[in-house]
């Protein structure tokens, strides 16, 4: 639930000395490994630093179910050494959970030159001295925007742009808003929908004008991202309020696709900044994502269906060209999770088993190359044990975590 500032397939060709095409039989060591407690979000690099966001308590966070088991604990934010896996600063906080799959956070925390900021599983959003750690400001949305949190708990990322943090709220005429990112202070707010959703705030060019994307439970919104004001919204109804993944564009073309096997494609018109649908709910088209963010190449999608298969089609026509359980496991898997990062002609795949797996995924199908276990599972979903954290690709390495510990394994 990822989510961004650089593509999820686009991984710098330094990270590898050489192309890696097979991993050492006894398989791959961590450089070091640092205690942590529950959560879904992943690590943020930047510099020497290392951001990852937990939760502790007491109550059996390990729940898998679509209630709302209220709960207390403390969500935590840490500050890591790069070199050695020393934690360098922590701040904590209390939270009371009430939240499904209430295992701890889920964004990863956002750097921003000498700022961090994070959001909670329950919206306690802060800005920090990403080098101290001090509270620059905060603010808990539940209380300022009078709502409650969604299902699955705030997991859309917030989005920098320019002086504003743009991030989902929730409540009356503030599902989204944008905050002055120095001060907190609210800068303009948009839209109502009875479920928040799990979008994360999306930045195109089209029309002539940058557009912010807002996909909400209720609609695909696009309005001025500098006031807030609106320029095109087309309905679109998400089961279960589930709208998670950041719509993918090519060329004139915009790809929605939620829960319940609800897709939308949408054609911007290239003279003004305006819309209208080319289709939307086709059986067998296109693709329904959960858990993993899917990308585009070459006029092709690929990304991971709700049904835990990776798949490849045409975005114009939604027409599959192939779909595959294999990075995951050999049979479906629902809601089954590999997160997919390109580097050079092959792609890195994590998934939900603690396995990175190096593929090569073409419009013809998906060759596996090599794969290894580098963590275990800690949670579990749907009656199996899971991972289901984002990794962080820097330094030559991979950044990956559970719900005990934060590891840094070097892959040159």
């Amino acid at each position: 639930r990822r989510r961004h500032t650089r593509s999820l397939c686009d991984w710098s060709s330094d990270v590898c000395s050489s192309d890696l095409n097979q991993f050492p039989a006894d398989g791959l060591k961590p450089l070091w490994s640092v205690p942590v407690a529950g959560g879904y979000s992943g690590p943020a690099v930047a510099g020497n630093r290392v951001y990852v966001t937990d939760m502790v308590t007491q109550a059996d966070a390990k729940v898998d179910n679509f209630g709302r088991k209220k709960f207390q604990g403390t969500e935590r934010v840490h500050c890591i050494d790069n070199s050695n896996g020393k934690i360098l600063w922590t701040h904590e906080y209390p939270v009371t959970y009430g939240i499904s799959y209430p295992a701890g956070p889920r964004c990863t925390p956002l750097v921003d030159g000498d700022r961090l900021y994070t959001l909670g599983a329950e919206g306690d959003l802060f800005c920090f001295e990403a080098a101290t750690g001090k509270v620059i400001w905060s603010k808990a949305l539940k209380t300022v925007y009078n709502t409650e949190s969604p299902l699955w708990g705030y997991a859309a990322h917030p989005l920098i742009d320019g002086e504003n943090l743009i991030t989902l709220a929730g409540g009356e005429g503030s599902q989204t808003v944008a905050l002055n990112k120095k001060t907190g202070q609210e800068v303009w707010r948009f839209g109502t929908a009875k479920e928040t959703g799990y979008s994360p705030p999306t930045i195109i060019e089209a029309g002539g004008v940058r557009q912010l994307i807002l996909v909400n439970p209720e609609a695909v919104n696009s309005v001025n991202p500098v006031d807030g004001k609106p320029y095109w919204s087309i309905i679109y109804t998400a089961d279960n309020g589930s709208i998670i993944m950041s719509p993918v564009r090519t060329g004139n073309y915009l790809f929605i696709g939620g829960y319940s096997n609800r897709n939308l494609l949408i054609e911007l018109d290239p003279s003004q900044p305006a819309a209208k649908e080319v289709w939307r709910n086709q059986a067998k088209k296109g693709m329904s994502p959960v858990n993993v963010q899917p990308f585009v190449i070459d006029d092709i999608v690929y990304g991971c269906d709700q049904s835990g298969e990776l798949m490849a089609f045409k975005i114009a026509t939604g027409e599959r060209l192939w779909e595959t359980s294999a990075p995951i496991s050999q049979r479906p898997q629902g809601s089954g999770t590999a997160f997919i990062v390109r580097n050079k002609d092959r792609f890195f795949l994590f998934n939900e088993s603690g396995e990175l797996v190096i593929a090569k995924i073409t419009p013809k199908g998906y060759e596996e190359i090599a794969r290894t276990k580098i963590i275990n599972p800690t949670n579990n979903a749907f009656g199996r044990d899971v991972v289901w954290c984002a990794p962080a690709f820097a330094n030559g390495s991979i950044y990956v975590r559970n719900d005990e510990k934060l590891i840094r394994v070097p892959l040159k």
